[in-house]
């Protein structure tokens, strides 16, 4: 029970260190122009095509998502092949974006 106990709290803290790392905002519009085409310029999204709104979401919360769908353990086919070209410092800097946006 002490190993499961420990492992958790040592994923928990890398988990939390990960997602600690700032991004650059203005890098991350210049990467977000491409996924505005779905998303909108302002993250406003488009419910009746099924893209979801952005805007009023932490950096966090979009790195996090963005993060899964690189790595497969979010499934969206589009999504996926859209981030498969992002480096993690991509993602963060369009994660700091997405954050600026209300």
């Amino acid at each position: 029970m002490k190993k499961i106990v420990m492992s958790v709290v040592a994923l928990a803290m890398v988990a939390g260190f990960g997602s600690a790392v700032a991004g650059d905002a203005a890098a991350g519009k210049a990467k977000f122009a491409v996924c505005s085409g779905c998303h909108g310029a302002t993250g406003a999204g488009n419910a009746a095509l099924g893209y979801p709104k952005l805007a009023g979401q932490s950096a966090a919360d979009i790195y996090g998502k963005l993060s899964g769908y690189k790595s497969g353990a979010r499934q969206n086919a589009t999504m996926q092949a859209m981030t498969a070209g992002l480096s993690d410092a991509d993602m963060h800097n369009i994660a700091a974006h997405v954050a600026t946006l209300k």
